[in-house]
C-alpha cells in the first residue's frame, strides 16, 4: 500500500481532514477555536487498517494544510499530540497559547 500517493482532503462540512484508502474512511475531527486555530480532537483509522502508516499520513496530510494556509493548531487529541513529541518540527504549528498552558 503506497499511503505517500494519496491525499488528505479537508471536509469542512463535518469538520474533519480525511483519507480514503481501499474504500475506507480515516480521519481527524477538528473544531474551529478562531479563524486561525483548529482543535484536532480526534483521529479515527479504520481497525482493519491500523498500524500501516495510515494514521501518520492522515497527520503529515493535516499539518500540511494548517501550514499552507497559515493556521495554528492545538492537539487535544491523544494521537495528534503523541505524533508532535516525535516529531517536535512541528511544535511551530501549536498554538502559542496552548503551549504556555503546558
Amino acid at each position: 500500500m503506497k499511503t505517500k500517493e494519496m491525499a488528505v482532503s479537508i471536509n469542512r462540512a463535518e469538520n474533519r481532514f480525511e483519507l480514503e484508502i481501499n474504500g475506507r474512511l480515516s480521519f481527524i475531527a477538528y473544531t474551529p477555536k478562531d479563524d486561525q486555530t483548529l482543535v484536532l480532537t480526534h483521529t479515527e483509522v479504520p481497525t482493519k487498517q491500523e498500524g500501516n502508516g495510515i494514521g501518520s499520513r492522515l497527520v503529515k496530510g493535516t499539518f500540511e494544510y494548517i501550514e499552507k494556509y497559515n493556521l495554528k493548531m492545538i492537539p487535544s487529541c491523544s494521537f495528534v499530540a503523541n505524533y508532535i513529541k516525535s516529531h517536535p518540527e512541528y511544535n511551530r504549528l501549536v498554538s502559542p497559547d496552548y503551549r504556555k498552558k503546558y
